[in-house]
């Protein structure tokens, strides 16, 4: 090897710092909301109840993954870049609106606390068809305030000359899309989490090293699904960006989310909110990263990160529950969100 180039290295601090960050955020996104005396969250939502990943579905990911990467690589080499970049660039700036608002009002209310942000007025709308609930909508008025500044990153997206090119406006919209993925997208128990995380590292391999269709893609999308960084300690954007997926962000994510909410499910027997698990899983994510770029530096060529990711998460997870003497209680726990309430609540009583 050279010299070192250190605006290089700077880069792939910056992402891995960044990639640290969002999954950390993401996964207390994940966790149950706080409940009032009868049982129901302060804030009006009900996503900890939504549907999880089971392993069934777990196998299919990988599937579902190739297919859609394939009709993405299919469509810029038949028909090229651009079109495809205007009517992506557009969806996501939509979608990029309500995704960073979602995130802002986290923000609020993790600023105010609970006990302030429910003594705003609350508003909702309701569509029922058929005696049945088809859409819901709640908001308290703070939320008002904050959609039309969680406009703003989208509209400077699509229509500033500070264009998409931009690593702030990319990043903020990246970053609103995996704290959002990571607080909804919830796999339900650690075997369906390995075999999620073990079918799509084969499916990284294959597609990174044995084609050129991941490369391809990710290089010639000009889209927020991807984490961005100068090459450069003085942030200059001459020199080009290191980047990393947002699928290497938000698919271990989930793994380590589970590995906080478990951590929480045993502190409402234990009464003691310790972290070993989120911390073993959180750390591991962390060294994946830099085993991944690590090599890239070395080796001067782009990597499938899940080839570190995945076994770094699994091990973290085996390694930390034998060490614990915990293995079959973790194994064939689920992450039960009647259960969770079911026990909240009756250790208050």
């Amino acid at each position: 090897m050279g010299e070192i180039d250190w605006d290089l290295l700077s880069s792939y601090a910056g992402l891995i710092t960044l990639a640290g960050v969002s999954v950390f955020v993401g996964a207390f996104g994940s966790l149950p909301s706080p409940k009032d005396s009868n049982g129901v969250s302060v804030y009006g939502d009900d996503e900890e109840n939504m549907d999880r990943v089971s392993s069934s579905d777990a196998w299919l990911f990988p599937l579902f993954g190739s297919a859609a990467l394939l009709g993405l690589y299919t469509i810029v080499k038949v028909f090229g870049t651009d079109w495809i970049n205007w009517f992506l660039g557009w969806y996501f700036s939509v979608a990029g609106i309500g995704s960073v608002w979602k995130s802002s009002i986290f923000l609020a209310r993790y600023i105010l606390g609970p006990r302030r942000w429910t003594q705003f007025s609350k508003s909702n709308i309701s569509i029922r068809y058929n005696y049945k609930t088809v859409f819901f909508l709640s908001w308290r008025t703070p939320s008002l305030f904050l959609l039309p500044i969680a406009a703003i990153p989208s509209a400077l997206y699509s229509f500033s000359s500070f264009n998409r090119k931009s690593v702030l406006l990319t990043d903020i919209l990246a970053l609103s899309f995996t704290h959002n993925a990571l607080s909804v997208l919830k796999i339900d128990s650690f075997q369906t989490g390995s075999i999620l995380l073990s079918g799509l590292f084969f499916y990284d391999i294959w597609w990174v090293f044995g084609t050129e269709v991941m490369v391809k893609v990710a290089t010639n999308l000009d889209v927020p699904i991807k984490l961005l960084w100068p090459k450069s300690v003085a942030f200059a954007s001459n020199q080009g960006f290191t980047m990393l997926g947002l699928g290497d962000v938000v698919i271990p994510g989930t793994f380590v989310a589970l590995a906080l909410r478990y951590d929480y499910s045993r502190s409402l027997r234990t009464g003691s909110f310790r972290k070993p698990y989120f911390h073993a899983s959180l750390g591991a994510y962390v060294l994946g990263l830099i085993a991944a770029f690590s090599a890239m530096y070395m080796f001067e060529a782009a990597q499938p990160a899940l080839l570190y990711l995945s076994p770094a998460c699994i091990l973290s997870l085996f390694a930390t529950a034998v060490l614990r003497k915990e293995l079959d209680t973790v194994w064939s726990w689920s992450d039960d969100p009647t259960q969770i309430s079911t026990i909240a609540i009756n250790k208050e009583k």
